[in-house]
């Protein structure tokens, strides 16, 4: 695999070709940051991890440099954060058993910027080695412009190879807007109870957020918890741990739909649906 920057690594724990560990993937994580895939793709993490079959592999678009930094890293420049950053991806892939972390290193500007195609090559080129048959991504409600932007870039990307190579399923997840106000019936939960201890072991991997005063590992999880608690207001819990998702599947199906209306459509219908209730009450319904 040739990619744009020379810089981007495909680092496989294991130490097998890259181009083979990656066709062994049958689930990926492609994010933004270092640490958003861990947050994003839990699901698929520890599927892999429990079933020998399946493997997981991480896509990490952005190279780390803008990232706000306290504590022992306040003083680090942006190339030693970027280094910093890159390693702790390498440890989560070692302590997620991951076959293989790729990181294109593109700036967010890159990223965001519509007349780049670069990171949508490079998508297409891990695509032409990788046949995962489960993508998670960012879902397109993030308030993060980066991670819109890395979804956009994955979801071309998909739609330009050809179909019997695309994954079966494709999921965008939450991260920076949690997705509790999805309509239940759009709900994608995923249970990612059970394995907490690794879990937390993944994202304490990234001491550069956390000791950097972003508590990531804490937030994650209690947000996974409130998930669970909270998505059945007159039944019990059926996990202790859930990760919410959108499915993205229909924008790789179809090449016709357009996706500010396809992300934008829950929204109307959770308009209808607080309008409704406040109609009942008060009398209107």
């Amino acid at each position: 695999m040739k990619f744009n920057r020379p810089d981007a690594e495909v680092f496989v724990p294991s130490g097998q070709p890259a181009e083979e560990a990656l066709s062994r993937a049958t689930f990926m994580g492609v994010g933004a940051h270092q640490d958003d895939v861990e947050i994003l793709a839990m699901h698929g993490i520890l599927e892999a991890r429990r079933q020998p079959s399946k493997r997981f592999a991480a896509v990490v678009c952005t190279d780390g440099a803008g990232s706000p930094r306290a504590g022992i890293y306040a003083n680090h420049t942006n190339e030693q954060m970027q280094e910093v950053r890159w390693h702790e991806q390498r440890q989560a892939a070692m302590v997620g058993n991951y076959v293989a972390a790729i990181q294109l290193k593109y700036s967010s500007a890159a990223v965001k910027d519509p007349q780049n195609v670069d990171v949508k090559a490079d998508l297409k080129t891990i695509f032409q080695v990788a046949k995962p048959s489960v993508i998670y991504t960012h879902n397109l409600a993030d308030k993060h412009d980066t991670h819109v932007a890395v979804a956009v870039r994955l979801i071309q990307a998909l739609r330009e190879i050809p179909a019997n190579r695309r994954p079966e399923k494709l999921y965008g997840c939450e991260v920076w807007r949690g997705l509790d106000w999805l309509p239940d019936n759009e709900k994608v939960v995923f249970d990612v109870g059970g394995a907490e201890h690794i879990s937390a072991s993944l994202l304490g991997v990234y001491d550069s957020q956390i000791a950097g005063g972003k508590r990531y590992d804490l937030a994650t999880i209690g947000r996974w918890r409130a998930n669970a608690t909270y998505l059945e207001s007159h039944g019990l819990d059926t996990t202790n741990l859930a990760l919410f998702a959108m499915d993205l599947t229909p924008l790789i199906v179809d090449e016709k739909l357009d996706l500010i209306q396809f992300a934008t459509g829950p929204i109307e219908r959770l308009k209808k649906d607080v309008a409704s209730r406040l109609g009942k009450a008060l009398g209107q319904g």
